[in-house]
């Protein structure tokens, strides 16, 4: 894991954390070759370039997104933005389903969409693999 996450998460109030850390260290574990590094000031990891998986603390909540999520038929993962993206919130880390989160990661690897290009592409939106 990345020192910046490290620190990102250090940072946060001792409830945040926990859940941070739970996060970052399930999706560390689990996304195998996964680069993670901050990006637009939040925890990301990337395959290939492309953002997979991150998370950000809002002002109620930790939340964690998934930027291909909306395909990946999960009622837990909300819709967010107007693109792929979908998200769950926590307020606790006993709010994590783990085993849900791992489903989540391996679904991750298999369906993507190619948010490294979005901007050559002029916000068109194109499925990898």
């Amino acid at each position: 894991m990345h020192s910046d996450t490290l620190a990102y998460n250090a940072a946060l109030s001792a409830d945040d954390r926990a859940i941070a850390d739970l996060l970052a260290q399930t999706i560390d574990k689990h996304l195998c070759g996964a680069e993670n590094k901050v990006w637009h000031a939040h925890p990301v990891w990337f395959l290939d370039g492309n953002p997979i998986v991150g998370y950000s603390k809002l002002k109620n909540c930790v939340r964690l997104l998934f930027w291909s999520g909306q395909s990946f038929d999960e009622d837990e993962l909300k819709p967010e933005g107007t693109f792929k993206a979908a998200e769950a919130r926590y307020t606790d880390a006993d709010q994590v389903d783990v085993k849900a989160l791992k489903r989540w990661l391996t679904k991750a690897r298999e369906i993507q969409w190619d948010y490294k290009n979005i901007v050559r592409r002029k916000g068109k939106l194109e499925r990898l693999k």
